[in-house]
């Protein structure tokens, strides 16, 4: 069990008490605030990346989520911001265009408050286990190939997976030495320091002060290994631009300053002076705007019910619907792209002995001062080092090992037509597996499961479920075919 190297308080923790807080609180919740921080500049610049976007947007979409799930949110260990899933269905649906990643933004925090206030959590019930392993399965291997090519330094790679996996292969000739060896670099620290975390023994209350010590830096560097690396990458690029040897590609010019507070806009020009209406553009978003908010909702909630059992307290599932919703709505208005709950930097947060959510408030303020002060310096962020970063993070959700156990092979059609569906339009993928799962649900009612039981002139038919007219003609059929066996008395039980 992975230790946080700092003693969580014992049933001081009371998630829906922001309004009757506790100083003693305050301590815990600035040590994980400033924590998850450290893990969120980083991560949020690299997800920007994933969407097709300039890295500032990632770190627009980063901070709101702190201030409002403060307020809103049920469980003390979530945090909202960018996160892999989100960032590639970003991508999917908007091509890179930050207009409509920002519109898509407002249309999803809608579409999920208006579900909150509707309490229609239950869609999220059709989405089933496979469908999701599926879905996030190929998600990380999307997610982490599509990172190579940072790695490698090749640049102007079509996306989709196949078109990437293709010009990577044929370019790879291309490869700049140097980002080459700074990503394997970094790559491999990071590695190394996460199996540390994982390795690194729960701290006993016999350790010297010397070993505590010791255990706490260990388990804070290994916990802040993203931001670590990224800087330390940037030293060493702006070291070798200053001698006039830049042999790294660096993420370049961004935006400085804070984001405007200002409405999304509705339509867009394009280059030749083209208007493109709001219809067309909610026609281009298509399916997106069933699938992005779905996901969200559903990869928030389950992170809030995961940690909420293992941390005992209990979640109100509608209310993180409208924290959610809210969130991507009021983040529209700052640029941001669709979010939601991220489960690498709850567990952060949960491991750090964060008390309320009020420990999001600190995150938020980190984001806003790296946007406000430390904006030039992110010219020298090498991309082999966010990718490096990425490839990390996305790792984990294709656990293989987890799979082959909670996937049976009854199970195996829906994931399995998820995970290749996905390669080709992740949109696919889901819809697709949700089609096959609802048609596997269907035929499991309309060929319900019969016991035949005959003796002595008694035939007893027991149904594993109940009856439904789906299953009407097969029940008679089946009746029909036993009756035909001999004189008997029917009987049927379990209708």
């Amino acid at each position: 069990m992975l230790s946080s190297g700092v003693t969580q308080p014992q049933a001081c923790c009371d998630v829906s008490a922001t309004s009757r807080y506790r100083l003693s609180w305050l301590q815990m919740d600035l040590v994980a605030g400033l924590t998850v921080g450290l893990t969120t500049v980083p991560q949020a610049l690299a997800y920007a990346e994933v969407a097709g976007l300039p890295v500032q947007y990632g770190l627009y979409s980063a901070f709101m989520g702190g201030f409002i799930y403060t307020v809103l949110g049920t469980s003390k260990d979530v945090t909202l911001g960018p996160t892999a899933i989100m960032s590639l269905l970003c991508a999917s649906y908007v091509g890179g265009n930050p207009v409509r990643a920002v519109l898509l933004c407002m249309l999803c925090g809608a579409i999920q408050t208006t579900m909150a206030l509707l309490r229609m959590g239950f869609l999220l019930d059709f989405i089933s286990y496979p469908v999701i392993k599926g879905f996030t399965c190929a998600a990380a291997v999307t997610i982490g190939f599509g990172q190579v090519k940072n790695v490698l330094g090749l640049n102007n790679i079509p996306r989709g997976f196949f078109l990437e996996l293709y010009y990577t292969f044929y370019r790879i000739s291309e490869a700049r030495t140097g980002d080459v060896v700074l990503g394997l670099l970094c790559l491999a620290v990071l590695v190394m320091l996460t199996w540390m975390k994982r390795t690194l023994n729960p701290r006993s209350e016999q350790d010297t002060t010397v070993a505590r010590v010791a255990h706490g830096l260990v388990w804070g560097t290994a916990t802040v290994r993203n931001a670590l690396v990224v800087v330390a990458a940037s030293l060493v690029a702006f070291s070798w631009n200053a001698f006039g040897s830049p042999v790294f590609t660096v993420t370049g010019k961004t935006s400085r300053g804070l984001p405007p507070f200002r409405i999304p806009r509705f339509s867009e020009t394009t280059p030749n002076g083209t208007v493109i209406s709001f219809g067309e553009i909610l026609e281009d978003f298509g399916g997106g705007l069933a699938v992005i908010p779905l996901m969200g909702l559903l990869e928030s909630i389950a992170i809030a019910k995961a940690f909420g059992s293992q941390n005992d307290y209990r979640i109100d599932a509608n209310q993180e619907l409208f924290a959610i919703g809210l969130t991507n709505i009021m983040g529209s208005f700052v640029s941001a792209y669709p979010v939601t709950g991220s489960f690498g930097r709850t567990a952060v947060n949960s491991q750090t002995g964060v008390c309320t959510p009020a420990g999001g408030i600190v995150t938020g303020v980190i984001v806003l001062l790296s946007l406000a002060f430390l904006m030039p310096a992110f010219y020298y962020i090498p991309k082999a080092s966010l990718g490096a970063v990425i490839i990390c993070a996305v790792a984990p959700m294709a656990d293989y090992s987890r799979i082959r156990v909670c996937v049976s092979e009854q199970d195996l059609v829906p994931f399995l037509t998820t995970f290749l569906l996905s390669f080709w339009e992740v949109q696919y993928g889901i819809v697709g597996g949700v089609i096959v799962s609802g048609l596997m649900l269907l035929y499991n009612i309309a060929r319900p499961s019969i016991k035949v039981v005959s003796d002595h002139g008694v035939l007893v038919m027991e149904l594993d479920s109940g009856l439904s007219f789906p299953s009407t003609e097969y029940l008679s059929r089946v009746l029909y075919t036993q009756a035909l066996q001999g004189e008997c008395v029917c009987g049927c039980i379990r209708l």
